[in-house]
């Protein structure tokens, strides 16, 4: 009989063994950061739900998101813009470019007043010949192209630009505008004729060399083998104008579509498609969105840097303190599926200022003050531990897989980080068709520098992200260590004592009916 209360109670001690563990465990998995001890478990459900949600966006990325490359691109077509494109300037366009199977090519460069399209000011009329040549050895998944201009043509959509379109080319090209025949809208001039030697193009920073690089995927839209939607991806501009005649591209700009297998919710590129240079597209007009730096954004597919980079961002901003975390996750290929090293970093962000330079653009002051690296493959551990001293980390430490905190050596000189740092950010927002919000940030400087300084602003802007959590319902902002685990020891503090309280009332309950019994 006195081994019936042991027997009895052994699922009792069982079970506070398994509270006090299962409650220690959600405690510090769930509330690294929070406002507050208690926060009911459906919120904390919920929050591991939509951080799922922006980790499985970059997984799909990173599992080639069922895009396929064609090499080499068969490029004939008709290709159009999306949008309202804004190149470093800024310059606000579209593109309407179409290909011929005899290798020649007829291109509209629209050029517009406003940053949404809707007050054209001129387009070029761009006639060539292109010659794809091999795969491109600096910018793998690419493939190099020459291209040979035989005439350029400009048009001008109203009086006030077509005056100041004569000035601008008698200054670079004196006399090729007659005083007593001043040039008039809706006309088409030359600007560039191959047979004549005429080149008066410098006038308005003209330059093709987007054609040098080339890269076509494809993709099936929501798996959907009926929605084959193409983009054609050319050769990034030179953030300074004066350096775009001479610069051979290393990264792309924004795709184009085939208006034949486009997206069915892009309504621009039915407009586009339809244009000519008498009949310019007008987009539907919109209003700028207010930028509001809140909740996470991640990459919607796998981003091409100049200095041959492949990487994907993941955004987290803290908006009730002005704090913000990045992941940059960078790869050794185009389609971002073998990992090199991740950067993680964090700092703050001043309020907004709206650009007096970029129309419907916000500027910003990013600081950066703690950054985390993790090299991920034997070849990136193998050149962080060839640095010597504080100027990555610990010496010769490094490890696949490992991550390191590298603020203490002031960033990572072997991958050309300096802490602290201070960048002069560009911002706009915009909502694609199904109604996400898409943020876009500046362009990086083509030279690989940084925009350190407030001259160095973007005037432009990079592929957008995608908004994958509204706001940080939980999160204040990063913690450090010592905070983190403040909390995390009072958390689990509180909870031991709520389990205790909980047993207690099981034994009082199973020890009564024993008695009773």
């Amino acid at each position: 009989m006195s081994t019936f209360p042991i027997v009895c109670l052994l699922p009792v001690y069982l079970l506070l063994a398994v509270i006090l563990h299962e409650l220690d465990k959600s405690y510090a998995f769930h509330h690294p950061n929070v406002r507050s001890y208690s926060q009911p478990m459906e919120k904390n459900v919920g929050r591991f739900h939509k951080e799922s949600q922006c980790h499985h966006m970059l997984k799909h990325l990173h599992n080639g998101a069922r895009i396929t490359v064609q090499m080499p691109p068969v490029i004939e077509g008709h290709w159009v813009s999306t949008g309202c494109e804004v190149r470093p300037g800024p310059e606000f366009i579209i593109r309407s470019y179409k290909f011929y199977h005899n290798n020649t090519f007829k291109a509209y460069q629209f050029y517009y007043r406003d940053n949404h399209c809707t007050i054209p000011a001129y387009t070029l009329i761009i006639h060539g010949k292109l010659r794809l040549r091999h795969a491109s050895w600096i910018i793998r998944g690419g493939t190099e192209a020459d291209y040979q201009l035989h005439r350029v043509h400009i048009i001008c959509h109203n009086e006030v630009v077509a005056d100041e379109m004569s000035w601008s080319v008698n200054r670079t090209c004196p006399g090729f505008v007659r005083e007593d025949n001043r040039w008039e809208p809706n006309v088409i001039y030359d600007l560039w004729r191959e047979e004549n030697g005429c080149d008066c193009t410098k006038a308005i920073h003209f330059a093709m060399h987007e054609l040098q690089l080339i890269r076509i995927e494809k993709q099936y839209l929501h798996h959907n083998l009926d929605h084959l939607v193409e983009e054609l991806f050319m050769g990034d501009i030179h953030t300074d104008m004066s350096q775009r005649m001479y610069y051979r591209p290393s990264s792309y700009q924004p795709p184009l579509q085939n208006a034949k297998n486009h997206d069915h919710n892009c309504i621009a590129c039915r407009i586009i498609y339809r244009s000519d240079e008498h009949h310019p597209p007008i987009l539907p007009p919109k209003a700028d969105l207010t930028i509001g730096l809140h909740g996470q954004w991640v990459s919607q597919q796998c981003e091409v840097r100049p200095e041959v980079l492949f990487l994907t961002r993941h955004f987290i901003f803290h908006d009730n303190n002005n704090t913000w975390e990045g992941h940059y996750y960078h790869y050794s290929d185009p389609i971002c599926k073998h990992p090199a090293f991740t950067i993680y970093a964090m700092g703050r962000y001043s309020r907004g200022v709206h650009s007096n330079k970029v129309l419907g653009g916000t500027e910003f002051v990013f600081k950066v003050n703690r950054m985390k690296v993790t090299p991920m493959n034997v070849a990136t551990a193998s050149l962080l531990n060839v640095f010597n001293g504080n100027e990555c980390g610990a010496e010769g430490s490094w490890q696949v897989g490992v991550e390191q905190d590298v603020t203490h050596t002031n960033g990572c000189v072997a991958l050309g980080i300096r802490l602290p740092h201070t960048e002069y950010e560009l911002f706009k927002m915009e909502q694609d068709a199904r109604g996400s919000y898409l943020l876009y940030n500046g362009q990086r400087p083509s030279d690989g520098s940084s925009p350190d300084r407030p001259e160095k602003r973007a005037t432009s802007y990079q592929i957008p992200l995608i908004q994958c959590i509204s706001s940080v319902e939980v999160a204040v902002g990063p913690l450090d260590e010592s905070e983190r685990h403040r909390r995390t020891k009072s958390g689990s503090k509180c909870n031991y004592q709520i389990a205790t309280v909980v047993v207690t009332m099981l034994l009082c309950t199973v020890l009564q009916g024993y008695i009773y019994h």
